[in-house]
C-alpha cells in the first residue's frame, strides 16, 4: 500500500521527531549532569555511534524497499542520510571545540598519534558533498547518473565509520563488530543483486533470435 501525500508527510514528521530523540536524550543527560566523569567523551562517543547507526539505517532502506515492496520508503532515505551527517558534524564539532578548543597544533599532533581520528575525519569529508547535493535541485543539476555515482560514496563512508569505531575501542570490539557484520550483510546483498543482474544480462545475450515465420513480400521484381 502506497501512502497518500498527506500520510507520507505525517510519516516524515514522525520520523524527523524520532531522529531527534538521541540528541534530546543526550542534552537531557547533560542538563542532569548524568554523563559520567567525562561528559565530553560521553558526548563525543554518543554522537559518533549515532552517526554510524544512521548510516546503516540509511543503507537498510533499499533492502526494505526490495523485499517489502514499499517503494515509498525511498523518499525517507534523504532525511536519514542528512541526520547521519548532522550527528557526524556534531561528533567532529565536539572533538574540535569541547575537547581540543580549536588548538590546531594539538589537533595535528593528535591525528598523528591516533590514526582513527584521521579515518573519522575522512569519512565526514566524504559525507559533506552527499549532504550538499541532497536536494532535488542538485539531482537535476548533476543528472541522475552522476548523482547516483556520487552518492555511492556512502559505502566507503560506512566502512570508514566501522574502522574508526574499531580502532577507537581497541579492546572490547563487540559493538563495532556488530556494526561491521551488519554493514557486511548490507553490502553483500547489493553485491549479490549485481551478480544476479549480470547473470541475467549474460543469459539474455545468448538467447537465440526468434525465427521469423511471417510471409516474405518481394519489393523488387526481376
Amino acid at each position: 500500500m502506497t501512502p497518500s501525500n498527506s500520510q507520507l508527510a505525517t510519516i516524515k514528521t514522525v520520523l524527523f521527531a524520532l531522529c531527534l530523540i538521541p540528541a534530546f536524550l543526550l542534552w537531557r543527560s547533560f542538563e542532569m549532569d548524568s554523563l559520567g566523569a567525562n561528559p565530553i567523551e560521553a558526548i563525543t562517543r554518543n554522537t559518533g555511534e549515532w552517526t554510524l547507526r544512521f548510516l546503516l539505517i540509511t543503507l537498510c532502506v533499499t533492502p526494505l524497499r526490495k523485499y517489502s515492496g514499499w517503494h515509498w520508503v525511498v523518499r525517507l532515505r534523504r532525511m536519514l542520510g542528512l541526520f547521519a551527517f548532522a550527528y557526524g558534524a556534531a561528533h567532529l564539532s565536539t572533538y574540535l571545540w569541547l575537547d581540543q578548543f580549536f588548538d590546531w597544533q594539538a589537533i595535528a599532533k593528535d591525528i598523528l598519534k591516533r590514526p582513527f581520528i584521521t579515518i573519522g575525519f575522512a569519512a565526514l569529508v566524504l559525507m559533506t558533498p552527499l549532504a550538499l547535493t541532497s536536494s532535488n535541485f542538485a539531482i537535476r543539476k548533476l543528472g541522475g547518473r552522476r548523482w547516483q555515482s556520487l552518492h555511492r560514496a556512502i559505502y566507503p563512508i560506512a566502512m570508514l565509520g566501522c574502522i574508526h569505531f574499531w580502532w577507537l575501542v581497541k579492546k572490547d570490539v563487540t559493538e563495532p563488530l556488530i556494526y561491521s557484520v551488519i554493514l557486511a550483510v548490507l553490502l553483500g546483498l547489493r553485491a549479490w543483486w549485481r551478480e544476479l543482474e549480470r547473470r541475467k544480462q549474460l543469459a539474455g545475450g545468448y538467447l537465440q533470435q526468434p525465427r521469423f515465420e511471417g510471409k516474405v513480400i518481394k519489393i523488387f521484381a526481376k
